[in-house]
């Protein structure tokens, strides 16, 4: 965390029983921090609002229906600006 008490729920859909993949609803209040993804990540984002920047200056800006992929290994800053909701998959 770098700003913020950012308070993250969810629900998880499906899970690949190797744990390999899984595919979720995501929910995260305001705040701020480092990620690192680990995983390849597609994401829609229902509602919310935020920024992630990649450590190369990149900037993605996210509103309700934005579409999204995070390839393993991305690396930047997330600043939640208001809560977000995402279904996600993860793989």
């Amino acid at each position: 965390m770098l700003e913020g008490e950012s308070r993250t729920s969810g629900i998880l859909l499906s899970r690949e029983p190797n744990g390999d993949a899984e595919t979720g609803i995501w929910i995260c209040t305001p705040g701020r921090w480092a990620c690192h993804v680990t995983k390849d990540e597609y994401c829609h984002f229902l509602s919310g609002r935020c920024t992630y920047v990649h450590e190369s200056g990149e900037v993605i800006e996210i509103e309700p229906d934005t579409l999204a992929f995070f390839p393993q290994g991305w690396t930047g800053v997330c600043t939640v600006h208001e809560t977000v909701r995402k279904v996600y998959m993860i793989r």
